[in-house]
């Protein structure tokens, strides 16, 4: 972004420095993360990958947390304000991003440890930014004052953790910074759910960052579900390391904010390590709902799988770029990538852009991407069965979804998914015929 966006992100800074961690390596990261912004600041629309992102918001917003203690962000937070808990599921809630253990309900697990970042010393926090898609990363280290520092050790019985982030105070009162490091030992196996969510204002300023490290033969299943208010704005940043055989399975469903950017990162560093991604996007309105999602191929016979579907309706932009990078070290390479996207209002649009660069042999790789509207045929077929239009159409659309919601394996959390969707796609009926 421009220096004069800059400026005032390093005056808010200096404003905010009394009520940030500042201890040995926390002042040194943070420091860092500061000159990375000096030097380079934010990305542009220039930037090959942020020309669907809706960057302008970031000149009327502040930057300073929100809150600066966990007793004054959770006033006017309850638990009737959170979804109900998941069954067999140890619970963390976060207001403004910082830890609120009232509205939490931990479980004791011999595999698992969360600690919440505030109470460790130094201040851990995630790698420096490679490149300009992760410089968000840099805003979120120099500013977040708290998260989940999340530790699972090896062994057959696996751990639940549920993760609930709530923006609660306005943009222009400061900014939430989420922000999780996830590190699971060798063998270790985790379901997380993460879930970002607004309770008064509909109107925050959220800059998440997630840190995943998985050693040899670890399993993860991780559900990341976007639902902030109307008028947020959010920038998310993912970044994943895979040792040998290690499987990580990305879940994501966006309906929330009106204006959201993720960038994933994922780095297949082992031998036969896998990646599922499953990622779904509803925009209806003038909502903008981006995601750039980079998957590096460094080590032989890893896979990846990649599913992406998104609707628009209204005057919505719905935009998903995939890339796959297959490094010369990598033959045997399997990576699939399918991309679709369904047009829903005269006034949307839908951006899939599948990307595959590929610097070796002995590679199977396949993508596909399609953008269009409802199949006339099926529609024709579902009204001749005495379907109204409406309810066809919504059935249509949920049909759609059906590749990313089947691949939820947590019955709890994909009946509740189940039954607040036709919400979001605005229907009644469609939730009384599922």
């Amino acid at each position: 972004m421009g220096s004069a966006l800059t400026a005032r992100i390093i005056e808010e800074h200096a404003t905010a420095a009394r009520a940030l961690p500042s201890s040995g390596t926390a002042a040194d990261r943070r420091r860092a993360a500061l000159a990375v912004l000096t030097a380079q600041g934010l990305p542009t629309a220039r930037d090959e990958n942020w020309k669907y992102a809706n960057l302008r918001t970031l000149e009327r917003l502040r930057f300073v947390p929100a809150a600066s203690s966990a007793g004054a962000t959770t006033l006017s937070v309850s638990a009737a304000d959170l979804p109900a808990p998941l069954p067999a599921c140890a619970r963390y809630v976060f207001v403004d991003g910082l830890f609120a253990p009232a509205l939490s309900a931990p479980a004791a697990s011999g595999n698992a440890s969360v600690t919440p970042l505030a109470a460790l010393a130094p201040l851990p926090g995630p790698a420096a930014p490679d490149s300009v898609d992760e410089r968000f990363l840099a805003l979120n280290e120099a500013f977040a004052t708290d998260g989940a520092a999340i530790r699972v050790s090896g062994g057959a019985a696996g751990a639940s953790i549920e993760l609930l982030f709530v923006a609660r105070a306005d943009a222009q009162a400061g900014a939430s910074y989420p922000r999780v490091n996830l590190q699971l030992d060798a063998g270790a196996n985790l379901t997380l759910i993460e879930r970002h969510l607004s309770v008064g204002s509909d109107n925050s300023f959220v800059n998440s960052a997630v840190t995943v490290q998985l050693a040899r033969g670890a399993t993860v299943d991780h559900y990341r579900l976007q639902e902030l208010g109307v008028r947020a704005i959010l920038f998310d940043t993912l970044t994943a390391t895979l040792a040998q055989d290690a499987s990580y399975q990305l879940h994501a469903i966006s309906t929330g904010a009106q204006a959201a950017r993720s960038t994933v990162s994922v780095r297949l560093a082992g031998e036969g390590a896998t990646l599922a991604m499953a990622n779904a996007a509803l925009g209806d309105g003038a909502q903008l709902l981006d995601t750039f999602a980079l998957v590096q191929h460094l080590a032989p016979r890893a896979r990846t799988t990649q599913t992406f579907r998104g609707i628009a309706a209204g005057r919505a932009r719905v935009a998903f770029n995939g890339k796959i990078v297959v490094a010369k070290s990598a033959p045997g390479t399997d990576s699939q990538q399918s991309l679709r996207g369904l047009l829903a209002g005269a006034d949307a649009e839908i951006d899939v852009r599948p990307q595959l660069e590929i610097y070796t042999d002995e590679v199977r790789c396949s993508h596909g991407a399609t953008v269009g509207k409802l199949d006339e045929q099926m529609l024709f077929y579902l009204l001749s069965r005495g379907l109204d239009r409406d309810t066809a159409q919504r059935l249509l659309k949920w049909a759609f979804l059906g590749n990313v919601i089947a691949k939820i394996a947590v019955p709890a959390l994909r009946r509740e998914i189940e039954a607040r969707l036709p919400g979001v796609l605005k229907d009644t009926t469609l939730r009384e015929l599922l």
